[in-house]
């Protein structure tokens, strides 16, 4: 299982404004679609959360095409042309709440949230469109991850390696284990 946020597929102007070392937008895709399927099988799973691509049509479902995995969505602020590409995602909502198991829930959704469902609980949350500016905060915070491209070296954060992350994250502020001690 992997998540990937902030992709912005065919966006030049993305380039510039995150400071991505890329010529053009072409560059950029062509090196993010390697770095995905470099680390995401054909059968594994994919959550992308949000701001897949600038637009819709040709470009994106070419992309889509190309990358290996059963992929879900949430949608991000420049994806309202997405579900005219549903056909490529398993699913495509707002927001997914997963079950990992032995009590383990992960909050997906493109925006970071101070609070989420289970958050009280020990949930982690996975998010994107902050492009690595909220990175600081979501360390000290809690079980929050940016697992946009801009913090991963453009590729795809694998289950282990979230597991890792959050292995090194202070409980959420509203964990109920809190009032315990």
């Amino acid at each position: 299982m992997f998540f990937i946020a902030d992709t912005h597929f065919g966006h030049a102007n993305i380039i510039k404004y995150c400071k991505r070392p890329f010529a053009n937008a072409r560059e950029m895709d062509e090196f993010i679609v390697g770095e995905w399927n470099e680390v995401v099988g054909k059968d594994d799973i994919v959550y992308h959360l949000g701001d897949f691509s600038r637009k819709g049509g040709g470009s994106a479902e070419w992309i889509l095409k190309r990358l290996n995995g059963r992929k879900f969505l949430c949608l991000g602020s420049h994806d309202k042309h997405m579900p005219k590409l549903a056909g490529y995602f398993e699913e495509i909502r707002e927001s997914f709440l997963l079950d990992l198991g032995k009590n383990q829930f992960v909050f997906l959704s493109h925006y970071l949230h101070k609070v989420w469902p289970r958050s009280h609980y020990g949930s982690w949350h996975l998010f994107g469109h902050s492009h690595g500016g909220m990175n600081k905060y979501a360390q000290q915070e809690g079980k929050l991850l940016d697992v946009g491209v801009d913090s991963h070296d453009f590729k795809p954060w694998s289950l282990d390696e979230v597991a890792e992350i959050m292995a090194t994250r202070p409980l959420n502020f509203n964990d109920l284990s809190r009032r315990a001690r």
